[in-house]
């Protein structure tokens, strides 16, 4: 991680541990109530996390759901109270999904995991007492952005529960996702999609059309592990198909910076945060677009 080495050596100090487990218990809980473990599909990946913001929950509280990195070969719910945390104490409803990684399986296990912990959600959402009806952001970071934008532009994955995308996702929120999937012969790719993956199957970026949701799109200009590039790909082909896309690129923040920046202790570092909330208030109240 490229972070304020003041930052983290009082994190590692703190909490003795792996840096996101420091990140983690040095995160304030700000009021919000985690409900975790809850099985969206059978097998040990198949249970999501659920944070609730403080006090009564509003019945228009936006649901975001949030899919973690990690190349599609590692990472976990529990990596990300942080994040949850830090949502939820700004109004949102939100639910983080383990899901099925390399090499157990591979595309397009991922998303189908993750339309099918979407397609759980009003179920699991009831069982706390709390309405279903209301705007679902689909996020991620990296793999896990890959994943959010995939079920929010292409049909097919939610279409398998009965939902779409285009009546049933309000907004995507992209944080530094490769959505240009290439057959390169990287060893993560084809670990991840096959030795010979179709863009037109795998990306992102082939999906877009008129039907999509509007997206706020945030990478960091630093970041040499997914080229910003894909963001900004990605938000012009929004833009060619008329649908609103809110571009941000940070300067001098890298990809791990980027997310890891959401946690309290290290928010100071980029204003990640603060410009994903504005801008997903700014997208849910865009006009809503019409659908097939």
């Amino acid at each position: 991680m490229r972070l304020a080495a003041a930052t983290l050596a009082a994190a590692f100090a703190a909490a003795a541990c792996a840096p996101v487990d420091a990140l983690n218990a040095l995160t304030p809980n700000e009021g919000v109530r985690r409900v975790a473990e809850l099985r969206y599909a059978e097998g040990p990946r198949g249970r999501l996390d659920l944070y609730l913001p403080p006090g009564e929950v509003a019945a228009d509280a936006p649901l975001l759901v949030f899919f973690h990195g990690g190349g599609w070969r590692s990472g976990a719910k529990e990596d990300y109270r942080f994040l949850g945390t830090a949502f939820a104490a700004r109004g949102f409803l939100v639910a983080i999904p383990n899901y099925r990684l390399v090499p157990e399986v591979r595309w397009p296990a991922f998303a189908e995991d993750g339309a099918a912990a979407v397609a759980a959600l009003p179920r699991l959402l009831a069982g706390q007492g709390l309405g279903a009806s209301r705007p679902l952001v689909l996020a991620g970071h990296s793999a896990g952005a890959h994943t959010a934008a995939m079920l929010a532009l292409d049909p097919r994955w939610l279409g398998a529960h009965g939902l779409s995308p285009c009546r049933d996702v309000a907004a995507l929120l992209g944080l530094a996702g490769p959505y240009a999937i290439f057959p390169t012969g990287a060893r993560m790719v084809v670990a991840a999609f096959g030795p010979a993956p179709q863009p037109a199957e795998v990306s992102p970026l082939a999906q877009v059309s008129a039907a999509a949701p509007p997206a706020v799109l945030i990478a960091g200009a630093s970041d040499t592990l997914v080229s910003p590039r894909n963001s900004e790909a990605l938000a012009e082909a929004l833009a060619r198909a008329g649908r609103p896309a809110a571009l941000h690129l940070l300067p001098g923040v890298g990809h791990i910076d980027l997310i890891a920046a959401v946690a309290a202790p290290l928010r100071h570092t980029a204003p990640t945060l603060e410009v994903a909330v504005s801008a997903l208030r700014a997208a849910l109240a865009a006009t809503p677009r019409a659908c097939a």
